[in-house]
């Protein structure tokens, strides 16, 4: 017995020598130094942990994505790939998103992206490593979104890594290298979020004086209204009560409107170059929040990671604005949210449905496609979802209405609710040039499919108000009236049609509009009611759903920004915290809110879609 317990000990010892001696080699496809026709996808970091390499070519097959790396030894590798089959939810066989990795030249035996329901490592081969530096290629077969998140070389031939979690990211910092987040600079103020509102929040508060750190996880400023989603800028600026509110937006505003539209539309260099402006801003790019550190309900710095290289970054200040759109850094942080629909009774709206649900507007993936020369093929793409002459969208583009995962969390599922999205689109498409014998089609070809999804809503971070419907609609005024939102309360739900053709799947989407009269939004409901120093500008302030109808649109959430920027200025001067600056420091706000922080008197050549027609004010 003793010689028995003796001998597995030195088993024990034994295997925890050889994995000691075993080399291990990650290689983070995202930081590949030449990414081809590969695009880097961070939108689901808060689940997976990092962003991956996604073939994303609309039924052509991208350019490999080609990087260098270097080897601590010679010797044999087992070769490894953390990947994913994206259309297994809806699809038992084989997915579209093949591809194969060479190392030096050679081509591994396997094909990977194409089994599995889950992300996971999938074997490639072995290969023979013989030099310090070796060229790493991963070769897209399909164009169909194929996706890598990472590789991984071992020497230990019966090494199987994490999958995911705790252990993952452990494996993974240990293997990379990474070091603890540098602190950089000194501010007065961290806005987290490049979209408008995040825009306005930091320019506002620039031009007051602070320092201000903007923090993007995008290459581009502008969310949804960037190149990357293209919707329009919704809303009205220069209503009262204070009309010189979204001056800003005048600056650096796209002068065409539209949705889906091509890229020149949306000026992604006019925002960038409107930022780079401003002395007192030092822009973030590429860096997405991770973690948070607070103290006493207060946060004192947040941890940000760049999207390709892995860098961490510590970024400080006395006050925070999360301008994420899904309540992050709130979240991070331990701020109240809400999530979904509440019932008719919690406020006595009238639009809300009886029962509290889960139930939220869903995410759009845009497409467009446009006339060729000769006849163009797109390859047979049929992956769970069946289209047909009855159910066919007949069209040669897809707007807002294409939007997914209504009845999906927009957190947690939101990777499958982008997917569905694609899948629908190149579905549909794939029928319309193969099938439907249309001569509409036969020259068409697509031109553009967003990747990156333009979502509507998910977390609402609660303030010490919580603007309701019937504030809205029955003109409830409040001393702490700010700017003014104008679009309707337009509330989305499944389209019927689309129900009935694809019940529980749906990817089409009806507007129900409730039109008002332009509404004052209260400050209380612009900071967050249990963490002491965070503000919260665009679709994640305190609100109901159904009030969140009318203040999601981008008009109307940088003038929110322009506001922040403002009272994060008052804190500042006074050592205040924002709930102090109402009603303590109201006064000097009312003239900041009067003149606003935007250049006066540029034309206001902007095109409006207001979302329905204004109604009269009510009488009192």
């Amino acid at each position: 017995m003793k010689r028995s317990i003796r001998l597995f000990f030195l088993f024990v010892l034994f295997a925890v020598s050889f994995s000691a001696r075993a080399t291990h080699v990650w290689v983070e496809a995202e930081n590949f130094v030449r990414k081809g026709g590969w695009v880097v996808d961070q939108q689901f970091m808060d689940i997976m942990g990092s962003s991956y390499l996604m073939a994303h070519g609309l039924g052509v097959p991208v350019e490999d994505a080609v990087t260098d790396v270097d080897f601590p030894k010679q010797g044999k590798y087992q070769v490894y790939v953390r990947t994913y089959n994206w259309t297994s939810p809806w699809f038992s066989g084989k997915g579209p998103g093949a591809f194969t990795v060479s190392v030096n030249g050679k081509t591994l035996p396997d094909t990977v992206g194409i089994t599995g329901n889950r992300w996971e490592w999938q074997k490639v081969g072995t290969v023979e490593i013989t030099q310090k530096r070796n060229t790493v290629q991963l070769h897209d077969l399909t164009g169909f979104n194929g996706r890598c998140d990472a590789l991984l070389f071992t020497t230990d031939a019966s090494f199987v890594p994490p999958t995911d979690g705790a252990a993952l990211e452990s494996f993974r910092r240990k293997c990379l290298g990474l070091k603890k987040p540098q602190k950089v600079g000194n501010f007065d103020l961290v806005v987290t979020g490049g979209g408008i509102a995040g825009i306005c929040a930091a320019v506002s508060a620039a031009r007051l004086g602070l320092q201000v750190a903007l923090i993007n996880d995008r290459p581009v400023l502008g969310g949804n209204n960037s190149s990357e989603i293209r919707v329009h800028l919704g809303g009205r600026i220069e209503a009262q009560p204070y009309d010189q509110l979204g001056n800003l937006i005048k600056e650096f505003g796209p002068e065409r409107g539209g949705n889906a539209q091509p890229a020149s539309y949306y000026e992604d260099d006019k925002k960038a170059a409107f930022v780079a402006a401003e002395k007192n801003i030092t822009l973030f790019p590429n860096y997405r929040v991770v973690k948070t550190k607070t103290k006493k309900n207060r946060i004192t710095g947040v941890i940000a990671r760049h999207i390709e290289s892995s860098r961490e970054i510590l970024v400080s200040a006395p006050l925070f604005v999360d301008c994420t759109g899904d309540g992050t850094v709130g979240v991070l942080s331990g701020a109240d949210y809400a999530m979904g629909r509440e019932s008719r009774d919690q406020y006595g709206e009238p639009t809300a449905p009886e029962k509290a649900d889960s139930m939220t507007m869903g995410a759009s993936v845009q497409w467009y496609s446009e006339e060729s020369a000769d006849a163009s093929r797109f390859p047979e793409f049929c992956y769970g979802i069946d289209f047909n002459a009855q159910n066919a969208e007949k069209v040669t583009k897809g707007e807002w209405t294409w939007e997914t995962g209504m009845n999906r969390n927009q957190i947690t599922e939101f990777e499958q609710i982008r997917d569905y999205g694609l899948l629908v689109v190149f579905s549909n498409w794939s029928y319309l040039k193969n099938e439907s014998g249309d001569p509409a089609y036969r020259n068409r070809r697509l031109a553009w499919v967003a990747y990156i999804s333009g979502k509507r809503e998910s977390r609402r971070l609660l303030g010490d108000y919580i603007l309701t419907e019937n504030d809205i609609r029955n003109y409830i005024e409040y001393e702490d009236g700010t700017a003014s939102t104008t679009w309707s309360i337009d509330l989305h739900d499944p389209d019927p049609i689309n129900s009935r053709n694809f019940p529980g799947r749906e990817f089409k989407a009806i507007s129900k509009q409730t039109n008002i009269y332009p509404y004052p939004i209260p400050y209380r409901c612009l900071y967050s009611r249990n963490i002491e120093n965070l503000f919260m500008a665009g679709r994640n302030i305190s609100v109901s759903h159904t009030a969140l109808g009318t203040v999601r649109v981008m008009r109307t959430t940088g003038m929110m920004g322009e506001v922040v920027g403002m009272a994060a200025y008052l804190c500042k001067k006074h050592n205040a915290s924002p709930r102090d600056i109402y009603p303590q420091y109201w006064d000097e706000m009312l003239p900041l809110l009067q003149q606003g922080t935007g250049k006066p008197g540029l034309p206001n050549n902007q095109r409006y879609n207001e979302g329905g027609t204004l109604r009269e004010k009510p009488s009192k």
